[in-house]
């Protein structure tokens, strides 16, 4: 029951990251398309719900240590071209992370940028230095943290609204990252599956194909259930959230000012949580054996990712993001089209 926890934690920490826990992703993937984005959620959730049993599965039937030991099933001789890309999303997913690390405490502390990208920058290594174990066991502190805040959060904004879902709200005139909400909710879940690939596949090895399986479906479905409140609760401040960098902040500061501080510390200890899987999963790629070439490799890139950590936060997830999708796209086909082929062939 405890390996389930840890797995179903890392899952849905691995996804629940600065982006997410800030609302700036689910802001400009659904939010943005007015009631619509919610069609899109749908659409995210079974996604997430398939494809972490998907790589569950694989992860245990393959016993793997990374990730990489997946690639050729899934991809075939086009492997390492993927393998070089997941490897730039995930140094631009740490990047990311520790942006927006550094945002959080900005916006609503006042703190210096600096401040907290250091103390994430500090606290990943911590963590990475202790191993794969130490991996799971902080994502089994922080993911439960994170949920209860996001969803306290949204909960009590919905229940200040007059009715569940706003209807008149008006999409973008311009949408942010795709022509249409469908489109939008692919990207979303195409490059959400890089780091869970990573980080899921690095796992294989500890656990059995049940307690892997069980986990990616129930892992995938929590995460559209909370991508679903924020998209309702969103809706209701929007357009005024789109000029926040951290919108979950801002609609935390509207039902409940007095609890701003504890929710700006609570977001950003959530963001560690993709940051550690970020450094985890490219970590584990060139050093899969859990030694000391895999504490120096994630402690290395985490000091190496920092000159990307000036950029704005809103901004990078903005571009980086829908590339990111573009770019999982051959994997996120490959998850959904591979496992049937073969089983067609058994």
């Amino acid at each position: 029951m405890l390996m389930f926890i840890k797995v179903l934690a890392l899952y849905i920490g691995t996804v629940i990251g600065a982006g997410f826990a800030s609302g700036q992703e689910v802001l400009q993937f659904f939010i943005s398309y007015g009631v619509d984005g919610i069609y899109g959620v749908i659409v995210v959730t079974i996604c997430f719900a398939y494809l972490g049993m998907i790589i569950m599965y694989l992860a245990t039937k393959f016993k793997s240590g990374s990730y990489q030991e997946l690639l050729p099933y899934l991809i075939g001789p086009m492997y390492k071209i993927m393998d070089y890309l997941s490897l730039i999303m995930l140094l631009g997913g740490l990047g990311i992370m520790l942006a927006g690390s550094g945002a959080v405490l900005n916006q609503y502390l006042g703190v210096p940028n600096y401040i907290g990208i250091f103390a994430a920058v500090i606290i990943t290594i911590t963590v990475i230095f202790g191993g794969v174990e130490r991996v799971l066991s902080a994502n089994l502190i922080l993911v439960p943290i994170k949920l209860v805040v996001v969803c306290l959060i949204t909960i009590l904004v919905i229940s200040n609204q007059a009715t569940m879902v706003p209807t008149q709200v008006v999409p973008a005139a311009k949408p942010l990252v795709a022509s249409n909400w469908f489109w939008a909710s692919i990207l979303y879940v195409s490059y959400n599956m890089i780091v869970p690939l990573a980080a899921l596949s690095s796992v294989g090895r500890l656990i059995t194909p049940k307690i892997g399986v069980l986990a990616g479906l129930t892992g995938g479905i929590i995460l559209g259930v909370i991508t679903g409140l924020i998209t309702i609760a969103g809706l209701s401040f929007y357009p005024e959230i789109a000029k926040y960098p951290v919108p979950m902040l801002y609609m935390a500061e509207a039902v409940a000012p007095v609890l701003r501080t504890v929710f700006a510390l609570l977001i950003w200890m959530a963001i560690l949580t993709t940051a550690i899987a970020n450094a985890h999963g490219f970590a584990s790629r060139i050093a899969p054996n859990d030694g000391k070439k895999y504490k120096l490799t994630g402690a290395g890139v985490c000091i190496a990712i920092l000159p990307l950590t000036t950029l704005d936060f809103a901004q990078l997830v903005q571009k980086l993001y829908p590339m990111f999708g573009y770019a999982g796209l051959i994997l996120l086909v490959s998850l959904v089209i591979m496992p049937i082929i073969r089983l067609i062939k058994k």
